[in-house]
């Protein structure tokens, strides 16, 4: 058994983590922080919680030198970059959810968030966490930048093709589907039911989401290209979920037959991949899972090609893509706790 500590409990993606964690059979929840609910049971703010399995939240300040193996950090932005290093100096291995650890540059980070990193030297030695695709870096870090809901299905869509060398980086055409859980539990006027439902609304279109900079530094690293990306997100009235379609143009003459191969190749044994050459991706399939449902289909008489994923963004998006981290981390099964 290992002890893990949750800070940002009462958050979408620290109550999803909870949940899962609370039936992980080789993991005990050490503390659970929340600024918000100090002192009050985490029943007493979601009242689905096991009573078996409930817990006194506490401030993350009053932790102190409270042991833990392992912490999982699902607060927003730029707190967990302020307070990772003091549980690094202790030996604990860090998964960070938000977005204070996926950048390689402090100067790209500043870039995309508008602020500057307050720990800049600990980005050398953050893992970007997708266990397909880093894994043997992963099973060996101390500090782990989960990567962000939307890049997740996007990038192990399009990492076999341009591994392969079979699509031009610099063309490349996002558009995304999520659910309003995606925002985060914080009162914000656009997420009101009245504003979101029975619409579809587009926002940060182009060249400008925050998660633009994410997917071009790490799609980067399986191109001989410098990758640009124009993605468009959508906010659509439904709780959770991820749908994005991807828009390439193939080279180098590949066949239909070539690119199902590629994807057959480098997803074969991935439990959470699941390939498809009869059906399209949907989000109803994947919610309350930590799969990443993909397709790719030629359009006919063309060099184009359309990558297809769904994730649930709270799951494999965030929290379950967090708990399969720590389970590469400490030698486990990857799906001990996720199916």
């Amino acid at each position: 058994m290992i002890r893990m500590g949750i800070i940002g409990t009462t958050g979408y993606t620290g109550m999803e983590l909870y949940r899962l964690v609370s039936c992980h059979p080789e993991i005990e929840i050490s503390f659970a922080t929340s600024e918000q609910y100090s002192g009050q049971y985490l029943s007493e703010v979601f009242p689905r919680v096991d009573p078996h399995r409930d817990t006194i939240l506490r401030s993350l300040d009053d932790i102190g030198e409270e042991q833990a193996d392992v912490v999982c950090f699902c607060t927003p932005d730029g707190i967990a970059m302020d307070r990772v290093r003091g549980f690094l100096d202790r030996g604990v291995r860090v998964v960070d959810v938000s977005s204070d650890f996926r950048f390689d540059d402090p100067d790209v980070y500043e870039e995309w968030y508008n602020r500057p990193h307050a720990t800049p030297e600990l980005l050398d030695s953050a893992v970007y966490g997708i266990p397909e695709l880093n894994r043997e870096k992963i099973r060996t870090a101390f500090l782990v930048g989960n990567p962000g809901c939307y890049p997740t299905g996007v990038i192990l869509g399009l990492a076999p093709l341009l591994e392969a060398r079979a699509v031009d980086a610099g063309q490349i055409i996002i558009d995304a589907k999520s659910g309003v859980s995606g925002a985060g539990r914080g009162l914000k006027l656009r997420n009101l039911y009245v504003e979101v439902n029975d619409s579809i609304t587009p926002y940060n279109i182009g060249h400008t989401h925050r998660h633009v900079g994410e997917l071009e530094q790490e799609l980067a690293k399986f191109s001989s290209a410098q990758p640009y990306v124009i993605f468009s997100p959508h906010l659509t009235p439904m709780s959770r979920g991820i749908l994005a379609t991807t828009y390439v143009h193939l080279v180098n003459g590949i066949t239909n037959e070539s690119l199902v191969e590629i994807y057959d190749k480098r997803y074969d044994r991935e439990p959470f991949i699941r390939f498809s050459r009869s059906r399209y991706p949907e989000t109803r399939f994947v919610t309350w899972t930590n799969y990443c449902d993909l397709r790719i289909d030629r359009v006919d008489g063309s060099d184009i090609a359309i990558i297809t994923s769904a994730i649930d963004n709270l799951v494999k998006g965030a929290a379950g893509q967090a708990l399969q981290n720590v389970n590469v981390m400490y030698g486990w099964d990857e799906t001990t706790g996720l199916l």
